[in-house]
């Protein structure tokens, strides 16, 4: 049986497709794993969240410190808990950060 290969798609097709925060949702950046599918994310509100990875992306969204992510905020207790939905690339990063949806990431690096 031969595998199956995801199609590799270019540069210019991941800047094409950038996810942006929509309603509630907000970026933030990956401070520390915490195990469990757990981590530590500072968020662009100025806000850290524990945030988990949710069963259907467990296996498929592998997340580094220093990651660019975007969180959705719980219902009940937003302010500090919420879960991982998306991780950028770096070409994507590099897109946010020249059309300026990550110039609060650099104030919140002053603390």
């Amino acid at each position: 049986m031969a595998a199956y290969k995801r199609p590799q798609l270019t540069d210019e097709e991941l800047i094409a497709r950038v996810k942006l925060p929509r309603g509630t949702q907000v970026l933030g950046l990956l401070e520390q794993r915490l195990g469990g599918s757990r981590c530590k994310v500072r968020c662009l509100d100025g806000k850290t969240r524990n945030c988990r990875i949710p069963g259907r992306l467990k296996r498929r969204l592998w997340v580094r410190e220093g990651d660019i992510v975007l969180v959705e905020p719980w219902e009940f207790e937003g302010d500090k808990k919420g879960d991982l939905i998306f991780k950028y690339r770096p070409v994507q990063t590099k897109w946010l950060r020249a059309q300026g949806h990550l110039d609060k990431l650099e104030d919140v690096d002053e603390f």
